[in-house]
């Protein structure tokens, strides 16, 4: 079996590191395992295993008949039983059935806010008909394409976390003091609510005691980052809250973390958490989505209403009870057990090959 994985970008994000995950695991289980950027380059190329077969195709825009040209010819020359595009990339995937027929399309959906679409979008729903599978990483998710879209077959395949020896590095080196850190691995846009959660942060007031916030993720120096530099300036908490752009080092950057965060209105099935958890990091979760599933509320973490500012301030006021956050390690430990179960690459991979055949 010979599959390509298709992504517009190599840029961090949930549905970039996906596409390189399954790059990556399948390596070892088939006799073709590649992965096409089709738009930009990104931190995340560093990343792929050197087995994998990369191309960058720098497509300009969705007519640019060169970009689909080599794509096709990568496809021909590789001979790709099927092309695996993740959320937008469907397109040209199947264009390049349409004038290759051998190839099968599989379309990954990673937007967890489709579900709240009334109407699917016009050309995913008229492409759908060429989809030989579609991978949905939520049940709501699953239910909305069988309902909405004309694909024969939908399948629920959670996502996954690799540990990666190959490329581990340690580059960053986070600020403030050992035990009381607190990561958010998100890049700085909607949904993931970035501004609620540091107003939660302050008015809990447990800067004080010397928590800090470490922001990862790609600043895109726009109206939503201007308004979380704006606040930190305003609160007078330039040494309680630390923002480190894009990062190559997120493992290295988890082991220096004493919590791990995420804040968004809606989510698909956050690769963050299962990153958290496979590093063993105590979390603070939104409950929209998958999050509730994957995080036991007093279990495997602590669930909040991203809309709740108090609330959440609440939760970070425990951080200060020693007795409370060691029950947040054990809470840690019961995540990366979930995750080693229930969520583990070798399953999920199988069952992905297994639907395949």
């Amino acid at each position: 079996m010979r599959i390509v994985q298709l992504i517009d970008s190599l840029e961090p994000g949930g549905a970039e590191r996906m596409a390189v995950n399954y790059a990556n695991a399948l390596v070892d289980k088939l006799s073709f395992s590649g992965l096409g950027a089709t738009r930009k380059e990104g931190e995340l190329k560093q990343q792929l295993k050197q087995s994998v077969h990369y191309t960058f195709l720098h497509k300009r825009n969705n007519l640019d008949l060169k970009a689909f040209l080599k794509l096709r010819s990568y496809c021909v020359q590789n001979k790709i039983d099927f092309i695996h595009a993740h959320s937008s990339s469907f397109f040209w995937a199947v264009l390049v059935k349409l004038t290759h027929p051998k190839v099968k399309v599989i379309w990954h959906d990673h937007f967890g806010n489709r579900v709240r679409q009334a109407k699917p979008d016009f050309m995913l729903k008229l492409f759908s008909r060429f989809f030989y599978l579609v991978i949905a990483v939520n049940e709501e998710l699953q239910e909305w394409s069988v309902e909405k879209l004309n694909a024969k077959t939908v399948l629920y395949l959670p996502n996954f976390s690799l540990q990666d020896q190959e490329h581990e590095k340690k580059e960053t080196s986070l600020k403030g003091e050992k035990g009381k850190r607190i990561v958010f691995l998100a890049n700085l846009k909607n949904p993931k609510n970035h501004l609620l959660f540091l107003k939660a942060f302050y008015r809990s007031s447990v800067y004080e005691e010397g928590w800090t916030v470490h922001l990862i993720g790609k600043n895109f120096e726009d109206a939503y980052a201007q308004h979380i530099l704006d606040f930190i300036k305003e609160k007078n908490l330039q040494s309680s809250i630390y923002l480190y752009g894009s990062c190559n080092d997120i493992p290295h950057i988890l082991k220096q973390g004493t919590l791990g965060v995420l804040s968004s209105t809606y989510e698909g099935f956050p690769v963050t958490l299962l990153e958290y958890g496979t590093y063993g990091l105590p979390v603070l979760s939104t409950n929209v989505g998958y999050c509730s599933k994957l995080i036991e509320n007093e279990k495997t973490g602590l669930l909040f209403d991203p809309l709740d500012e108090e609330g959440i301030a609440g939760l970070l006021t425990r951080l200060t009870d020693a007795e409370a956050l060691e029950q947040m390690k054990k809470f840690g430990a019961n995540l990366k057990q979930k995750i080693e179960q229930r969520y583990g690459v070798e399953k999920v991979i199988t069952d992905y090959i297994e639907v395949l055949k």
